[in-house]
This record gives structure tokens, sequence and C-alpha cells, in this order.
């Protein structure tokens, strides 16, 4: 069996638990905690299928808040099993719950990270892809944005298979010049592509083949 079988299999199984657990709280009562944990735990599901796709489900922001949730609520469910009586059908629900959270948590943290090509938009693909024919022919790319008073550059090379972005902004006024200079390191370039467009103001359509330079504004 392949891996990624495997993972539609595991996905299908966890389908079928938001499913077990209503009919769990139907036939046990449940309990507003438990109706919560039923109900982050379907919206975990839609990120478990788009994780196991490679498929953008929603908002890249929400699954790791999500699975903190996920894991939260499963020390709550287990200290709750520990401490208070409760029927058995709704102990087994939880308990169930509870130990597939946890795993469930791991898929989704991981489908947060935003470093992904599937999180990328079409404008950022295409610049990523023209960057990376640049990164082919040149050992560095300066891309640069100014408007006055400020100008934002950013060196881009590729170390490996990763790529590094060492980003400059300089502020001038009458009264003050300032700078300041950071460095990130992406898996892909799609991400550098983001990257630059949220913090140094360089938008993908600025990446060209023909120049590194974006113009001044």
């Amino acid at each position: 069996m392949s891996l990624q079988r495997a993972y539609v299999l595991l996905a299908g199984l966890y389908s079928l638990l938001p499913v077990m657990g209503v009919v769990a709280i139907f036939a046990g009562g449940g309990t507003p905690l438990a109706m919560a944990h039923l109900f982050f735990g379907a919206l975990g599901v839609v990120g478990l299928w788009g994780y196991i796709l490679n498929r953008a489900m929603m908002s890249q922001r929400m699954w790791r808040p999500l699975a903190a949730v996920l894991l939260v609520g499963s020390v709550i469910q287990l200290v709750i099993m520990l401490t208070m009586p409760v029927s058995g059908v709704l102990l087994t629900w939880m308990l169930t719950s509870s130990i597939f959270a946890v795993l469930l948590a791991v898929l989704l943290y991981h489908y947060g990270n935003r470093d992904q090509p599937l999180w990328a938009t079409d404008e950022e693909r295409d610049a990523a892809k023209r960057l990376a024919t640049l990164l082919e022919q040149q050992s560095k790319v300066t891309l640069v944005y100014r408007e006055p008073g400020h100008e934002n550059s950013v060196n881009v090379v590729k170390a490996g298979n990763d790529y590094l972005a060492n980003v400059t902004r300089r502020y001038q006024t009458d009264d003050e010049h300032r700078q300041e200079t950071f460095e990130r390191r992406f898996r892909h370039p799609e991400t550098l592509v983001y990257f630059v467009d949220k913090f140094a103001s360089i938008s993908p359509t600025s990446v060209s083949t023909s120049s590194s330079m974006t113009p001044a504004v």
C-alpha cells in the first residue's frame, strides 16, 4: 500500500468520526464541550483532506490555531474522564476523539505552514517561476522598491534547496535616517515572493525575467 493511499484511508476514517460523534451525543446526551469538540473535529477533517490532496482549503492562517484548539480540547476531555463520572457511551466517544485529535492536530500544524506552494496565488506561482529562472542564470537577484523617503531592497540567493532573502528597508526624513536589515529562509520560491510583497512592498508582477529591479514609484 502506498503512503498516499494510506493517507486517503486515514482521512476516510476521520470523516466517519464526526458521524460517530453525533450518534454518541444523541445516545448519551453529550455535553457542550463534547459538541464543541465535535464541531472543531469536523472542521479539522476538512483541513485533513486539504493536507492529503495538497489543496488549499479555507485560510492558511486558521489551521495552526485550530490544531492548538484540538490539543487543548483533548487535554480537557482527558481531565474530565479522569476526574468526573461519565456514561459508557460518552466515555468511549471522548476517549476516541481525544486520541484521534492528537494526530489530526499534528497534521493540521504541518498543513498550516505558509511555506508551501499550495497556499500561493496564481500570480505568486508565476513570479516564483520567473525568479527561479533568474537564479539559474545568475547567483543573486536584487529586487528594489522605491518611493520618496523610503527604499526597500531584497537580495535573493539560492542556498542548496532553500532560498535566502536578505531584506534592507531604509527610511529617510528631514530629521532622521533609519535602516533595518533582516534575513529569512524559505523552502519554496512562491513563499519568498509572498514574503517580499508583504514585507518589502515588492509585488509579484515586479519580478521579471529580464530585469531584477523594480521601477521607482
